[in-house]
């Protein structure tokens, strides 16, 4: 316990830093996310082509190339902003083309008549999507979003390599200062641990609240 008790703040910044990571990283990824899928599964062809692209090359591209060409890449186009924003960027753009197969695959599960019969109403694709089918859509795919974002917290990890404060970092601090390597993981384990089961918690209560029962 005294690896705990003795770096306790040293923890406390890393898991903060990590669940700060997360947050704003899983806001960006839903939010890319929803987008793409939208311009997936739209009238317009050049749209469905830019979706199909963005997903693509992201899901293709390791994770740690991609943090390596936003982190080192932008600043040479002029582009300087902090490295957490940076990660943010990467993580929540990485995670944002498998959201979007995510939210897709919901949306090919909505009866087709469901969209006709919105089009018929009078309303727009938009409308169609926005009220109609991404409201049912999502219900049917709260667990695999759950797992997707599960997932994210763990890629943040990488972060701590690029500076970034973050959990798994605190290990290099704890190493220089002597302290035991495997009590060290262990508590960097139990915080990633703790981090996942609250994500985990959270849309399983998400799910018994507005998931379709099967």
């Amino acid at each position: 316990m005294n690896v705990l008790t003795d770096n306790f703040r040293t923890y406390a910044e890393g898991f903060l830093g990590t669940l700060e990571l997360t947050g704003w990283s899983s806001a960006l990824a839903l939010l890319l996310g929803f987008v793409m899928a939208s311009f997936r599964v739209a009238p317009v062809g050049s749209l469905r082509a830019f979706g199909t692209a963005w997903v693509t090359v992201l899901r293709n591209t390791p994770l740690t190339l991609l943090f390596f060409a936003v982190l080192l890449g932008l600043p040479r186009f002029g582009l300087v902003l902090p490295f957490q924003v940076f990660a943010v960027l990467a993580l929540g753009c990485y995670t944002s083309a498998f959201i979007c197969e995510v939210l897709r695959s919901g949306i090919n599960t909505v009866p087709r008549g469901q969209g006709e019969a919105a089009r018929s109403l009078g309303m727009t694709f938009g409308q169609t999507l926005r009220l109609v089918i991404l409201p049912q859509a999502f219900r049917s795919v709260i667990p695999p979003v759950g797992s997707t974002l599960i997932a994210l917290a763990k890629n943040s990890a990488i972060a701590g390599a690029f500076s970034v404060t973050e959990l798994l970092g605190t290990y290099r601090t704890l190493s220089e200062l002597g302290y035991n390597v495997v009590w060290t993981f262990a508590w960097i384990a139990a915080g990633y641990l703790v981090l996942t089961l609250a994500i985990s918690a959270l849309f399983h209560l998400m799910e018994r609240a507005w998931g379709v029962a099967r």
